[in-house]
């Protein structure tokens, strides 16, 4: 019988294959495999503690500051920038998508936020969906590594665990430039500089909107109170996000059920989970001999192009931030080369193929299409585009992270 380390890289295999095509929470099945395999291993300390409370507290945070409409009023307010420029459109849904993804809610909570409002202007004032599709998309995903968003905050403890601590902010440009960089390209080569001589009235704001309420400035105010806190003082994320969701819940400034409901909970799971897995995999004696086997036929110099290769073609069916980073990045170590500039190039890679129709911010856009929109002619181009991102990823980061 196979002993455990080669079990756990089975299941953490099979429960990277069974994300690609079921419909079925993998970190649910990474923890039943986690208990399975890890005979002889304390598979609980493998769990992600201090990783958990910190999303929890931070998406939560969001969750109420989305169910009083405080995020909602923000991005509807910004479009009116546009001053009946049509080009513009999509150029300031990108920078918001940034802006909230970098906040806090992260790039899946942008997208959600913002793909209904884009999608439906996008109808208003024929802009090609594809297009708008890929600003909203890319401007999420370049905000995402924020060191105060979801992704950030995982990829912050996970590359501590490998002993890459301190590099959230460098993980943070490199994604901002590498989205920015191919939104806009995307943005010319479909026409944007065409749009951007359109002028359109359409594209000023018809009917004024209500008025900001009370609890939604108070809670805007306390979440810039957030943002300041940790960017000047250091203070810790989690603990900050914890203390000031419970003053807006005792302010009563927002629907404590609605936020909960809204929580993303297959999302924890799923992070938390593979993470568990992962734990059980170094345990076992899994990792060494599953990055040994990769790095036998990978020479140093070329793994930074080859690593994004590979979970940027895993990513476009599976989850960045839920599988493939928890998957890779503890394997970093014993890869070989220049570990940080290998690490890079997972986070790069996983999520440039991130506007795939397979990626909930790819699906979010479809689902948010109007009526008329041909939805199976936009999944099929989309879904074109992240695979295509898998290789353009790779040059990306031979050209950035190689040769060090």
């Amino acid at each position: 019988m196979p002993g455990p380390a080669i079990l756990s890289i089975v299941a953490l295999l099979a429960a990277i294959a069974v994300s690609c095509v079921l419909p079925i929470n993998v970190g649910l099945l990474s923890i039943a495999f986690a208990y399975l395999v890890g005979r002889g291993v304390n598979v609980g300390a493998g769990f992600p503690v201090n990783l958990f409370l910190t999303l929890v507290g931070t998406m939560f945070l969001f969750s109420l500051a989305a169910a009083n409409g405080t995020l909602d009023q923000a991005a509807r307010r910004s479009i009116v920038l546009a001053r009946g420029n049509k080009g513009l459109i999509p150029v300031i849904f990108f920078l918001l998508a940034v802006v909230l993804g970098a906040a806090g809610p992260g790039g899946i909570a942008a997208a959600a936020l913002l793909a209904p409002v884009a999608m439906a202007v996008a109808a208003e004032l024929n802009i090609s969906a594809f297009l708008m599709t890929l600003m909203v998309a890319n401007g999420a995903n370049a905000g995402t590594f924020s060191p105060i968003a979801p992704t950030g905050i995982i990829a912050r403890d996970l590359m501590s665990r490998i002993g890459l601590a301190g590099m959230e902010w460098p993980n943070f440009w490199n994604t901002l430039l590498a989205q920015s960089a191919v939104a806009f390209a995307g943005y010319f080569a479909l026409g944007g500089a065409g749009l951007l001589w359109e002028k359109s009235a359409a594209a000023h704001q018809n009917q004024p909107l209500p008025p900001l309420e009370r609890r939604q400035k108070a809670t805007l105010a306390l979440i810039l109170g957030l943002v300041a806190a940790v960017m000047l003082f250091r203070v810790d994320i989690g603990v900050a996000a914890f203390v000031t969701a419970a003053m807006v819940s005792l302010a009563r400034l927002s629907d404590e059920e609605a936020a909960l409901r809204r929580m993303p909970w297959g999302v924890i799971l799923m992070v938390c989970g593979v993470t568990m897995l992962i734990g059980v995999m170094e345990r076992t004696g899994g990792m060494s001999l599953f990055t040994g086997f990769l790095k036998s036929f990978t020479h140093p110099a070329y793994l930074p192009g080859v690593i994004a290769l590979v979970t940027g073609l895993i990513s476009v069916y599976s989850s960045s931030s839920g599988v493939v980073m928890p998957a890779f990045l503890p394997m970093v170590p014993g890869l070989g080369g220049n570990s940080l500039m290998v690490a890079y190039a997972v986070n790069v890679g996983s999520h440039l193929v991130d506007v795939s129709p397979l990626s909930t911010i790819g699906a979010m856009c479809i689902a948010a299409a109007p009526v008329h929109e041909d939805r199976s002619l936009l999944f099929r181009k989309l879904l074109i585009w992240g695979w295509s991102m898998a290789l353009v990823g790779a040059i990306v980061c031979q050209l950035l992270f190689g040769y060090r």
